[in-house]
């Protein structure tokens, strides 16, 4: 198994290449953040990446809470289930105030509102769901 372990993806290899496919196009990451007693918690998130930092919208939840405490997070993608297309990145997450919301967010539109559409919700309502805007800054990438 070989794996990069970098604060950037390597584009130009075939496994880099693959894992630039899956973060811009998959749709659902696991988030991984700490509670105040340490314990991990993980759920799953739509996200955007831009090649340099992920947009989660978020519920005003525990998730947030958790960040507020301890900005250190992961997000990972499903594998193949037998150990490999594995994608894991790990950053610092921070909540913004500035970001659009979700409904007037195009890039997020474009990704999601087939998705919103398929359950029957508009972008306003999801936006009034999930107000929280989190921008997380990888860290470290790890795929293979």
């Amino acid at each position: 198994m070989s794996s990069e372990d970098t604060a950037r993806i390597d584009a130009g290899s075939e496994k880099g290449a693959r894992a630039h496919e899956r973060l811009t196009g998959n749709r659902v990451a696991w988030m991984t953040t700490v509670a105040a007693d340490g314990t991990p918690q993980t759920s799953p998130v739509w996200f955007l990446w831009d090649e340099k930092s992920f947009l989660v919208y978020s519920l005003d939840s525990a998730r947030v809470r958790n960040i507020v405490g301890n900005p250190r997070v992961s997000l990972n993608l499903d594998g193949d289930g037998l150990g490999g297309d594995i994608v894991i990145v790990e950053g610092t997450a921070r909540i913004d105030h500035e970001v659009e919301s979700a409904a007037e967010n195009a890039d997020y539109l474009a990704k999601y509102r087939p998705v919103m559409d398929a359950y029957g919700w508009t972008p306003e309502w999801f936006a009034d769901r999930y107000p929280v805007a989190i921008q997380i800054n990888p860290t470290r990438y790890r795929y293979w």
